[in-house]
């Protein structure tokens, strides 16, 4: 085996300004010193055969496939662990290297099924081609390997080893592996596991994921890098093993996280075989994880409602009508309610998961067909005080730089979120730049696997009390201040310096010391103290944070400190540093940019400007409402007191995502036409009187913008099932109630976005296609887009300082409910399940469980494993205990992703103070050992075996 050299062919090694000139095959190709000669090969237009190496790791030179001779040099080095040197002469193709080439091959080949044997892969491998490229057409030492089927009776060799098929989405074959090593590299250098490795020696060798475990028993977690990487069928798709190799792909982003990673869809004909991650995307440079690489099935799930449906009251069953005659009804409903109660009796809800085209429509329905503004997103339960905090400190609402940022950040603070559940793939990113020696700061309650995990561990970890994130990141200021640690220079040019004074003042006083905060949050002084050091003085500092930072009722006030805390230290303006908010949905960001919120139309512009308002008065023939309308928790409100009175929901499920499920449901069973635009009968459709069925992101085009403003495109792939995507949902709805809107294409409604929105002038789906993705700002200034924000000034001309005072929470622990619970999300699932309960990812997390702290649960008589009953002042649910020390004593949590759980039937209906951004992350609560499901489980169990029943007859229907 070769040694690891840290040379990687597929993209220049060296940052070097020094260039070399070579000459390869007769071609003259001029390269960075330090590029190997296989990537200089690769400029000059050769393909040298290879099998170990491949541009998504290190290179490792073991194959003995890709030598080369240099003139003057003896031997065939290996191309691709071997630099270029001025005035080198390459020769790739020779009789010489052609006999060893073919040699190397026959020693494989002869103890490798794939494509000797046709029933043993695809014969479609690297390793095939391999063979074929090189011209090997016999095998003087037969093909009676160890690892091959024995010939004649076709029984297995006694050394034959057998596939490990227990991963739901792919197998792998030791019989085919030839000990390349690159599935090995790809999970530590790509992914950052560690799950794999080589055992034995010679020809024992084998991979092995974990020790002597099946890959699902493993540390993997099946992101699928090693598939990709693998040059032979030993580690294959299941969906290329039994349908075949695909025929063609289309490129287009993935619908889960934010992180908006881009795929090859690839096809046959319109069944999607596999999901490979695409090398080109900005977002994921190639990199997945196993919603999106695998998760995909649920767009043809059986339990999808492909037909519309209506029904008078909620109690009665559903009648599939036509598409006609459900959104005639609709139309009908909706014009006698606001006839009846008034204009502002209905509003919309746009969907974190559709299309910023779809979104755009949707709030573009309501302003111009119901003449409101009520209408919100899901963002109002995320990421809402992301807006508001960083608008009000830097003019603009969305994170600050790209995601390549962090290979140039030498201090990253994680606040509130746990990028390798929830956002792996940057997550990947981020460990591989800890692996490289930057270090780590953790904020956060529980002790996540990005505190400490394969070969990185966090230099801080302040496991606080839930509900002191503004304490605590006050108290980091209060340091850098009071030790002198600010950037005086970046302030002085960049912000308001009177502000700052201000600012100083109220943070050196005493009560913010980590002293006194020690006493709030329970983290150690000397810990606060330590961390704060290290961000102001450990060189480029990022901040990347999540909804532990704004699902509380002073979420926008800790992303003021946040904001304040990246100011003090001058990280804003260049790579690596910044303030990063590290959306939940794939289209959260882009929901709040097409104008979702009821205050705001496209672009973050106030409903109440003149100006902008007549931008679209104009536009659209009407005139606008300079009122803003109801927001969510607003509407549930109005519902309850009889004012507001249907709904158009796209996409989103808010009985279970929202907080105080009991109030939820009172509101929608309060409206008269609730109409629900969705995949899925989901729990919110239970109240529903119409239903709209959905599209998914394989169904249509469109696009994306993901955490870091990056705007993708959506590409179909296959024709909705549904017959129509929701983008033409929404405009015949608006049809039927008289709009003459008569979009062809939604590149027709983005054109529309440019001319409206100063942030998006200059996109355009052709611009997309030639730049493959473009972060907004893009417009004259910036042409081709703004990768990092507020270089050179912030967006509102100079930095804002604000006081951030702490407020604690109204909701206490006390005798009656001692605990404080928290939620979160895990790596298998996504939000509320929807998507991917209906895929193989069951097999991860088929029920949300109760983590609990051992001296917690041995105070209750509770085992790892027992069925409890946690309640709080809101509502009560059962669910079993998982007695771990991952969370601190006094604090407990759970997920959120099955709806026989619902937590939010625990969460109350406190909120942020500036956005009614739900505090989930804060509830008091007791837990205590349970006999059986609590009142309100049992009740839903009837509704969804009643769901069933209904599904059932539609697909026996079918």
């Amino acid at each position: 085996m070769g040694l690891v050299h840290e040379i990687d062919f597929g993209t220049p090694a060296s940052t070097s300004e020094k260039q070399v000139t070579l000459t390869v095959d007769g071609k003259t190709i001029t390269v960075p010193e330090g590029t190997s000669i296989m990537r200089a090969s690769m400029e000059a237009g050769v393909e040298i055969p290879k099998l170990c190496a491949t541009d998504m790791v290190d290179a490792f030179g073991s194959c003995r496939i890709c030598l080369v001779e240099i003139d003057g040099r003896g031997g065939t080095p290996a191309s691709c662990t071997t630099p270029v040197g001025e005035g080198m002469v390459v020769h790739t193709q020779s009789e010489r290297l052609n006999a060893i080439r073919r040699g190397v091959m026959e020693l494989y080949v002869s103890d490798h099924p794939s494509g000797w044997n046709e029933t043993a892969g695809t014969g479609a491998s690297e390793f095939d081609k391999v063979a074929a490229e090189i011209g090997l057409t016999e095998v003087r030492y037969g093909v009676e390997g160890r690892n091959h089927v024995a010939p004649g009776n076709g029984s297995l060799n006694i050394d034959y080893i057998a596939r490990d098929a227990s991963n739901p989405y792919f197998t792998y074959d030791a019989a085919q592996c030839i000990v390349c090593s690159r599935c090995v590299r790809a999970c530590e250098e790509v992914q950052g596991t560690f799950a794999l490795t080589i055992e034995g020696r010679g020809f024992e060798s084998r991979v092995s994921a974990g020790m002597h475990q099946s890959f699902l028993e493993s540390e993997c977690v099946s992101c699928g890098a090693c598939v990709q990487a693998c040059p032979t069928d030993a580690l294959r798709e299941k969906s290329v093993l039994q349908k075949g190799m695909p025929e063609s792909s289309t490129v287009t982003t993935c619908a889960y996280c934010g992180v908006g990673c881009s795929f090859k869809a690839e096809m046959i004909g319109e069944e999607v075989i596999r999901m490979v991650p695409w090398k080109d995307g900005k977002a994921n440079r190639g990199h997945s994880c196993v919603k999106g690489r695998f998760a995909y099935g649920y767009a043809t799930h059986k339990e999808r409602i492909l037909n519309p449906m209506i029904r008078e009251k909620i109690s009665d069953p559903w009648r599939e009508v036509t598409w006609e005659e459900a959104l005639a009804h609709t139309a009908k409903e909706f014009r006698r309610l606001q006839y009846q109660y008034g204009r502002g009796a209905i509003g919309g809800i746009t969907s974190s998961r559709c299309t910023n085209e779809e979104t755009y429509l949707v709030q573009k329905l309501v302003r111009q067909g119901f003449a409101n503004n009520n209408v919100d997103t899901c963002a109002r339960v995320c990421h809402s005080p992301t807006g508001y905090g960083l608008g009000q400190t830097y003019g603009t609402s969305a994170g600050t730089q790209d995601f390549d940022s962090v290979e140039h950040t030498d201090v990253a603070m994680i606040i509130g979120a746990n990028p390798a559940s929830a956002h792996p793939v940057f997550a990947s990113r981020l460990k591989k730049r800890l692996r490289k020696g930057a270090k780590l700061i953790v904020i956060d309650p529980r002790r996540t696997e990005m505190v400490k995990s394969a070969h990185i561990e966090a230099s801080h970890h302040l496991a606080l009390k839930p509900g002191t994130n503004v304490a605590i990141v006050t108290s980091l200021a209060h340091v850098v201040v009071t030790e002198g640690l600010f950037d005086e220079k970046f302030i002085r040019e960049r912000c308001d310096w009177s502000e700052f004074q201000d600012y100083a003042e109220f943070v050196s006083d005493p009560r913010h010391s980590p002293e006194e905060v020690e006493k709030l949050s329970g983290v150690p002084a000397e810990t606060i103290r330590g961390a704060a050091r290290l961000y102001a003085t450990g060189g480029n500092g990022a901040i990347y944070y999540g909804l532990g930072v704004t699902e509380h009722s002073q979420g926008s006030t800790t992303v003021i400190a946040i904001a304040n805390l990246a100011m003090l230290t001058g990280n804003i303006g260049r790579k690596g540093v910044g303030v990063n908010p590290l959306r939940g949905q794939n289209n959260v960001q882009g929901a709040c940019d097409m104008g979702s919120f009821p205050h705001e139309l496209p672009g973050y512009r106030h409903i109440s400007g003149d100006t902008v308002r007549d931008i679209y008065d104009s536009l659209w023939g009407v005139k606008l409402d300079d009122e803003p309308g109801l927001r969510i928790p607003n509407m549930l409100d109005a519902a309850v007191d009889g004012t507001f009175k249907g709904i158009y929901i796209q996409g989103e499920d808010i009985l279970q995502s929202d907080p105080d499920t009991k109030h939820v449901s009172a509101g929608l069973e309060a409206m008269e036409c609730v109409v629900v635009h969705d995949l899925f009968l989901n729990e919110t459709a239970n109240y529903a009187h119409v239903f709209l069925p959905g599209s998914t992101f394989l169904e249509k085009d469109g696009t994306f913008t993901n955490a870091e403003r990056r705007i993708n495109r959506v590409r179909k792939v296959m024709a909705p099932k549904n017959g129509l995507a929701d983008w033409e949902v929404t405009q015949k709805l608006a049809q039927a109630m008289g709009l003459k809107w008569n979009y062809q294409h939604p590149s027709e409604i983005m054109d529309e976005v440019a001319r409206t929105t100063p942030s998006f002038a200059n996109v355009s789906y052709d611009f997309l296609d030639k730049m493959g993705s473009v972060q907004w700002p893009c417009n004259d200034k910036a042409p081709e887009g703004t990768p990092i924000m507020h270089i050179g000034g912030f967006v509102r001309g100079k930095g804002k300082f604000i006081r951030t005072e702490y407020v604690a929470t109204d909701e206490k622990t006390g005798p009656r409910f001692p605990l404080l619970l928290t939620t979160g999300r895990i790596l298998s699932q996504y939000n509320v399940g929807a998507q991917t309960r209906r895929t193989e990812n069951v097999v991860w997390h088929d029920e949300d469980r109760l983590e609990i702290h051992p001296h917690d649960a041995e105070n209750r008589g509770l085992r790892d494993g027992d069925w409890v009953r946690l309640v709080s002042r809101a509502g009560e649910t059962t669910l079993r205990a998982l007695v771990t020390d991952r969370v601190s004593p006094g604090v407990v949590y759970t997920t959120f992703h099955h709806p026989d759980t619902q937590a939010n039937v625990i969460t109350t209906d406190f909120s942020d103070w500036a956005t009614n951004c739900p505090e989930y992350k804060v509830t008091a609560v007791q837990v205590g050992a349970s006999n059986g499901p609590s009142e309100w489980q049992e009740d839903y169990e009837a509704l969804a075996k009643r769901s069933r029943r209904i599904e059932g007859k539609m697909i026996a229907a079918e």
